[in-house]
């Protein structure tokens, strides 16, 4: 079974309609599925896929994407596909029957917990004044990212990396130093 990792997942979204989604062929390969499957389990489950968790892309969206991605499975596809928001691809996990898509599933729920921890971190970081807790807060917050975003964050022989997240008032900043 194939670990999915956060680089995995990004490379996968994109912006349909002002939403972030992942195609139906992307979320059969996170899920170790055929395409044919995902579509399939929408049919067969129509009640627990809302509206804002799963839509058809139509004719005009589907060639745009052709004419953006030239890829040999967008040229073989002749039904429009499938467009997944966050919670039509945990909705997705749960009906599908693979391994992966359950370790996909628990991925996706463990995420969640971590980045509400972040936003609870965060909120407290903004209304706390004291230095010890400010820092103390930074810290808990710096592994939260770094838990959230694991082996991405990884370094060799480097001085060190980092990445910088703009919370709208806050900036929050992460470095990872070599050892």
């Amino acid at each position: 079974m194939k670990t999915v990792k956060f680089s995995d997942i990004k490379e996968k979204i994109m912006d349909i309609r002002g939403q972030k989604v992942i195609l139906d062929s992307d979320a059969a390969v996170l899920y170790g599925v055929g395409t044919k499957e995902v579509n399939q389990a929408v049919k067969n489950n129509p009640d627990r896929f809302p509206q804002g968790y799963v839509f058809e892309l139509d004719s005009k969206e589907f060639a745009d994407l052709r004419s953006i991605f030239l890829t040999a499975n967008m040229a073989k596809t002749r039904v429009n596909p499938k467009a997944f928001s966050e919670k039509g691809l945990f909705m997705l996990a749960t009906i599908l029957k693979s391994p992966q898509a359950t370790q996909t599933a628990i991925a996706i729920v463990e995420t969640f917990v971590k980045i509400r921890k972040l936003s609870q971190t965060i909120a407290e970081l903004s209304e706390n004044t004291d230095d010890f807790s400010q820092k103390s807060l930074m810290q808990k917050g710096d592994e939260i990212i770094a838990d959230i975003l694991g082996d991405d964050l990884k370094t060799t022989d480097t001085e060190g990396t980092g990445i910088e997240l703009n919370f709208a008032v806050l900036k929050f900043k992460h470095a990872v130093k070599r050892k």
